[in-house]
């Protein structure tokens, strides 16, 4: 081997090495604490980029300093694999998707393979794999009879000239157009299968409270689920037709001077006047292709066509006009509100632009009662004006009351509102787990029964650019045997979203594929029930806070459904929770090949080693900010790796071991040492990778200066850079392995302990207090640490130079901070 540090030569030689010796095959072993990291698998889109480096290195790091802190660490790693992207390279390439996708998984895996990780390769799973998605299909039967699957009609994006529905993702651009033939979309209402994570919205609100998450993600599932409490409402149309209406001010019934219908309602046909019916069927289409981002948005002018029809206020008996327009949903609440203008901006926008009537209801604190120019949405101060027999009530008992009334008359009732709607997991097209459900003319919807899972996918599909599911096309699929009845029934043809396989990986990674090539009962378990017991629930979670609302909140949903089948004896899936930031190209912009700014990590695998490429990512900043990759700052990482090869490999100056060390130098080190091991231990802890990184550095200055004295070659030095290896490790494994080994040392760095420091050695001899005067700095004093209050007010008052900035004054108090700061203050 070289004597110069070579990582193309080091870094293959140890993942080699690691690999023969199973270094990271998983075993349960009950004498040792567990610790179950996981970070986010990666989608098999072909080739690892910057941003699978940034999101695995560090938590492969968090995952090695956890284990040589005495936990048995599970790290496991798996490809999300089924998906849009798939199919769309079936079309263009002419190939199936499977074959697509594991050429994919094959490339990435010699990819991932180069990162050094700690990963539990022994645990690989698949989401496309058979063995796999017969679980997923096994989970859906669950969900399915414990009420937790259902279809019904929902609305879904069309296009109408592939006639097909389209995903999300395959939906583009500001005028919402299909990806695949350019043609605006349209919504339409289509048998589909929901799950009813409705059913646990305040479990996922109050569960937020057991686990240790980023407070901005518990915010937006708070925000996403939307819970609001108020009052139900039914007004009735002309036609005598219940409408029933959800709002959080029953206070304001009163002034309610119209009602607006989302354009999808079912009652917009029937209230629609001849006169108004052209103008609401055109309005009806135009909002059929807008998203609801782009409906709800505050700033988006206000749009809405009057039906003709009117509907009765129960509160009043008032005939009120209903309108239709673009931001009521028909995913929020009834689908239907009473508007009331004074006392809601968006009302009382609508209203100023269609010349509706804007009745005060709410008085000012002081009992105004004049004309408004802008919404008073007040729910604090003022009092209820023009509503009959509430006049006078002050708007802090007013909600309250109110909705007794309304219970106490039969003309409402108290309820909650949620903003989150069913998951719908209903996908038209063919790569996804299919949905293990025949419908038989006879015997209706009939589970597939367990013991013929999987519902194996067809190899032979032919996929062709009409933006239709394969599945609908192949007989051999498509068409079979009821289950039931044995006569002529026919599959469904929709797969799952993706994300409900995403929802359990992590508990397959436990005992991938188990009970493979076995038939499969609904008594059966997913995963060993051992190992689960052993290694659930997830301890240490790390991806992009982009998955909190779609795939944290659906695998929460998913353990809280899972327990309540008693599958599992858990709430949350995975205790701890961070979000690292973008790394973005070297222009600071998202990378793309579009802008022409993206990075390849090969290419710096290749010049500089993958543990200079790791650890310039976690150096680069605050892993949860992100940052630029900056070309000419990765050769700073570089040189800090060589230098340290340096201090370790290259002889000193043997004249130098003669001599005896000075003391001071001998305790500098000591101390250095120590606040090091501090430092980096806490900094790794709490994922402070950029700051850990710079401790070593200063070390490894230090070292280099005193490997030209007496210190070189003692006991302390011997100590120092044995230590310092260790603090490498989690970051840099390959380089610490190496060094570790020529240091004579036979068994894997990544099995030692983690080295432990001595607070009372990493004490400063001396540190700086600054003395001020009135606020101002003046002088300054070198004391021991902890030296008491009374000592530093008395040594401070005694300086000469502060003496003469107090002097002839009057010492009106003396502020001390001990180890920082004395304050006098004079006047």
């Amino acid at each position: 081997m070289s004597d110069r540090y070579n990582p193309q030569e080091i870094e293959p030689k140890w993942q080699k090495i690691w690999e023969e010796e199973g270094l990271y095959r998983t075993v349960e072993d009950p004498e040792r604490p567990k610790w179950y990291a996981l970070t986010m698998l990666p989608y098999p889109s072909g080739d690892l980029h910057t941003g699978h480096w940034y999101a695995f290195t560090p938590s492969d790091a968090a995952a090695r300093w956890r284990r040589m802190n005495g936990y048995n660490v599970f790290f496991p790693i798996g490809f999300d694999a089924f998906g849009l992207p798939a199919e769309n390279a079936a079309i263009k390439h002419g190939i199936h998707p499977k074959e697509w996708t594991y050429a994919n998984i094959e490339r990435m895996r010699r990819q991932l393979r180069q990162m050094g990780a700690m990963w539990a390769w022994d645990r690989e799973a698949i989401t496309c794999d058979p063995e796999y998605y017969k679980w997923t299909q096994w989970f859906f039967l669950k969900f399915y009879e414990a009420g937790l699957a259902y279809r019904e009609y929902a609305p879904v994006d069309w296009c109408p000239s592939c006639n097909t529905t389209l995903a999300r993702e395959q939906v583009w651009g500001e005028d919402r157009h299909c990806e695949r033939c350019g043609t605006p979309v349209i919504k339409k209402e289509l048998e589909q299968w929901k799950f009813r994570i409705t059913r646990y919205a305040d479990e996922l609100i109050e569960g937020l409270n057991q686990i240790d998450w980023p407070e901005r993600v518990k915010v937006m599932q708070i925000n996403w689920i939307g819970r609001s409490e108020g009052a139900e409402v039914t007004f009735h149309t002309e036609q005598g037709d219940p409408v029933v209406i959800f709002t959080t001010r029953p206070d304001t019934l009163w002034g309610a001077t119209f009602m607006v219908l989302a354009p999808e309602h079912l009652l917009v046909d029937k209230v629609t006047t001849p006169e108004q019916w052209e103008e609401v069927q055109a309005y009806k289409a135009a909002a059929a292709r807008l998203d609801e981002i782009t409906r709800t948005a505050t700033d988006k002018e206000k749009t809405g066509v009057f039906t003709g029809g009117y509907a009765i206020n129960p509160v009043n008996n008032e005939r009120i006009p209903i309108w239709i327009a673009d931001y009521v949903m028909m995913g929020y609440g009834t689908g239907a509100i009473m508007a009331v203008p004074a006392h809601d901006q968006r009302d009382f926008e609508f209203a100023q632009k269609f010349g509706l009537e804007i009745r005060r209801v709410i008085s000012g604190p002081n009992g105004e009662d004049g004309p408004l120019t802008e919404a008073y949405d007040s729910k604090e101060e003022g009092f209820m004006i023009n509503s009959g027999p509430f006049d006078g009530t002050p708007v802090k008992e007013a909600a309250k009351k109110v909705t007794a009334w309304l219970e106490e008359t039969g003309k409402g009732k108290a309820a909650v509102n949620y903003r989150l709607r069913d998951w719908l997991i209903s996908r038209q097209r063919m790569w996804g787990a299919p949905i293990p459900i025949i419908y038989c003319p006879q015997c209706g919807t009939v589970p597939v029964p367990y013991e013929e899972l999987p519902v194996r996918l067809p190899d032979d599909a032919e996929f062709k650019p009409t933006g239709e599911s394969p599945l609908k096309y192949h007989a051999g699929f498509r068409y079979v045997k009821c289950p039931r009845c044995g006569g002529d029934a026919e599959r469904e043809t929709d797969t799952m979203d993706t994300f409900m396989c995403s929802s359990w990986y992590h508990y397959a990674y436990v005992s991938p594929y188990w009970k493979a090539g076995e038939t499969i009962h609904a008594d059966d378990m997913p995963w060993d029930p051992e190992k689960g017991e052993y290694w659930l629930p997830v301890d240490q979670y790390t991806g992009g806070i982009e998955h909190a609302t779609m795939h944290l909140l659906y695998t929460r949903f998913f353990t809280k459904a899972l327990r309540d089948l008693g599958i599992v004896n858990f709430d949350e899936p995975m205790l701890r929770l961070f979000n690292q930031g973008t790394i973005l190209g070297p222009d600071g912009e998202k990378m793309s090949k579009s802008r022409g700014n993206v990075v390849n990590p090969d290419d710096y695998v290749g010049k500089y080693g993958a543990d200079t490429v790791r650890g310039y990512l976690m150096f680069i900043g605050p892993w949860e900010l992100g940052g630029p990759w900056d070309p000419s700052a990765i050769e700073g990482v570089s040189r800090f790796l060589h230098r340290v090869w340096h201090v370790v490999v290259e002889e000193g100056d043997p004249a130098q071991q003669e001599a005896e060390p000075a003391g001071e130098e001998l305790r500098a080190l000591e101390r250095k040492l120590h606040q090091t091991i501090l430092k980096v231990t806490d900094d790794i802890a709490n994922f402070r990778f950029n700051t850990a990184i710079a401790a070593m550095m200063e070390l490894n200055n230090l070292l280099l200066r005193l490997k030209e004295t007496p210190v070189y070659g003692s006991a302390l030095w011997q100590e120092a850079i044995e230590t310092l290896i260790l603090l490498m490790a989690p970051i840099f494994p390959h380089i610490s392995e190496e060094l570790w080994h020529r240091l004579g040392h036979t068994e894997s760095v990544h099995l030692q302990r983690w080295p432990e420091g001595d607070p009372e050695k990493a004490r400063e001899e001396e540190i700086t207090v600054v003395v001020q005067v009135n606020g101002k700095v003046r002088d300054k004093l070198l004391v021991s640490p902890g030296t008491d209050k009374a000592t530093l007010e008395s040594q401070a008052l005694a300086l000469g130079n502060v003496q003469k900035w107090i002097d002839g004054k009057q010492v009106r108090k003396v502020i001390v901070v001990p180890d920082r700061l004395v304050n006098i203050v004079v006047g």
